[in-house]
């Protein structure tokens, strides 16, 4: 079967989506150890939770990428660097819905102390006339976080998938176009 670019977009879509759906998976399950109040829980989870997503994440692409490359004939190194962008593209939409969401939906007694904490720690250092400021930043902190986040997730992945790409059509260093062993001349 060809590879064409409605079907990459498919493709891609399909794979961003169970991207951001692990991703989202890590977020919500960092969320959850954050609501027990134990400090080291919190730490422990948000650093495995971290290093699950991560590695992952590049275990997924390699997998979804070979499957790409033996689904489709003709699928070229261009091909897979472009499936990644796409798949980055959708499931940093994904998991930037998600995150944006968990801040939206947070308990208000959680912001308000968090805006206290916020609002001392700056008046202390410089002074009054900005606490004001951490009101209004608050007020936009899911449309940032959408933003930073979805902007993460696609460089992050636009990154693997460049680096993925060639990986998976990578020959061994004395392997020629054949698959055959090129004669090296040590003169």
């Amino acid at each position: 079967m060809k590879l064409d670019g409605k079907t990459l977009w498919n493709e891609a879509g399909r794979v961003g989506f169970v991207f951001g759906g692990f991703s989202s998976l890590c977020l919500l399950l960092k969320e959850g150890a954050a609501l027990t109040g134990s400090t080291f829980l919190v730490q422990a989870a948000a650093i495995i939770l971290w290093a699950v997503e991560f590695f992952g994440c590049i275990l997924l692409m390699k997998k979804y990428m070979l499957d790409l490359r033996d689904k489709f004939d003709g699928v070229t190194v261009m091909d897979t660097y472009r499936f990644g962008r796409r798949v980055a593209l959708f499931s940093g939409l994904i998991l930037a819905s998600v995150d944006a969401a968990v801040i939206m939906y947070m308990p208000q007694e959680t912001v308000e102390s968090v805006i206290a904490e916020l609002n001392t720690a700056i008046s202390s250092k410089m002074g009054a006339g900005y606490e004001g400021e951490i009101g209004r930043f608050v007020d936009k902190l899911p449309l940032y976080t959408f933003i930073g986040q979805w902007l993460y997730c696609f460089l992050y992945g636009s990154l693997l998938s460049s680096i993925m790409s060639r990986y998976i059509f990578l020959q061994g260093p004395f392997q020629g176009g054949d698959g055959g062993e090129e004669n090296i001349d040590n003169q």
